[in-house]
């Protein structure tokens, strides 16, 4: 299997019995799920994780919706006409500008070794060649990648190839919310509550300002911020009239009983004052009164602010490590 890097295809010369093809859309995302799940067992993959879990045909449809190609940008490998594995690439643009070319691949135990996973991140690397001098982006383009540190096989594929580490979040899980730590009284003149549609502009500033000195974070728009928005319970804190911090946190759409705590932050000059503790567990309830029993959240390893001592002290505990790999791009 040979890839073709004027066009992305692939001819089963060298390993008879494959082939690496464009994706065909609806059709496919059957087969694509079935890979994920093949995946599972060798991978460890965590089924309930918030960050990568086991996608249904259904949400990988999503996501192929929103790629700038879905054919062009995802490649299935097929042996003996059924689907075994498939790679997909998506890019965006981060704060100091610099935009990244992530590409992801599964492939299917029994079929590792030989290999196609090679090919594949052949195929991956010569698209995104292509495509940055398509977009212009040669000067500020990387490659990324990213894998589980249970994923060993993708993990020593990506390090063979020349990628390197540069970060990697933890993703914890509070397993019962039924038990809650108690909530400490707040400095007065500090009040926390509900997030309401006039504060939306604020909320979506206290989360970018947080951002502000952190590397490899995405852009994050305000409209991007309302598109996705599920305020139900979302929490902020003001200090008097302004406000210091917020929680955003939401119920799971693929498990009613799984809530997320997607941000946490707190403005620097209102820290330590016990606010992120308060809003936390004040969003954490929230979702336990509409039905969640357990809680999902991912912080970065080198995070500065320590929230992960914060989020093990009211329960939290270790679950995945995700680690994003990075390469330049030669054009």
């Amino acid at each position: 299997m040979n890839v073709n890097s004027g066009n992305g295809h692939a001819s089963p010369a060298q390993l008879p019995g494959y082939l690496l093809r464009p994706c065909h859309g609806p059709e496919d995302h059957g087969a694509m799920a079935a890979v994920r799940l093949g995946c599972a067992e060798r991978d460890r993959i965590d089924a309930r994780s918030v960050v990568e879990g086991l996608p249904t045909a259904a949400e990988i449809a999503e996501a192929s919706a929103e790629l700038d190609d879905p054919s062009g940008d995802q490649a299935l490998v097929e042996y003996d006409g059924g689907v075994v594995g498939y790679a997909t690439i998506r890019r965006w643009q981060e704060r100091d500008g610099t935009w990244l070319y992530l590409h992801r691949g599964y492939l299917l135990p029994e079929h590792r070794g030989r290999g196609i996973g090679s090919a594949m991140l052949n195929w991956a690397e010569s698209r995104v060649r292509r495509l940055v001098r398509q977009h212009g982006t040669a000067r500020t383009a990387v490659l990324g990648s990213n894998a589980m540190a249970s994923q060993r096989d993708a993990t020593a594929l990506l390090l063979d190839a020349g990628y390197r580490r540069v970060f990697s979040l933890v993703e914890l899980e509070l397993a019962d919310l039924r038990q809650l730590p108690d909530l400490k009284p707040l400095p007065a003149g500090i009040r926390v509550g509900a997030v309401d549609p006039s504060s939306y502009r604020e909320a979506w500033r206290t989360v970018v300002d947080s951002y502000a000195e952190a590397a490899f974070t995405e852009r994050w728009t305000f409209e991007r911020f309302l598109a996705t928005a599920d305020p139900t319970c979302w929490r902020a804190a003001w200090d008097r009239e302004d406000m210091a911090g917020v929680a955003l946190c939401s119920i799971r759409r693929q498990d009613a009983t799984v809530g997320e705590v997607e941000e946490l932050s707190v403005r620097q000059e209102s820290r330590r004052l016990g606010l992120g503790r308060a809003l936390l567990l004040d969003g954490l309830r929230c979702l336990r009164e509409h039905g969640a029993e357990t809680a999902r959240l991912y912080t970065g390893t080198a995070n500065p602010h320590r929230s992960y001592d914060l989020y093990e002290s009211v329960g939290f505990r270790r679950q995945n490590e995700h680690v994003r790999y990075r390469k330049p791009i030669s054009v």
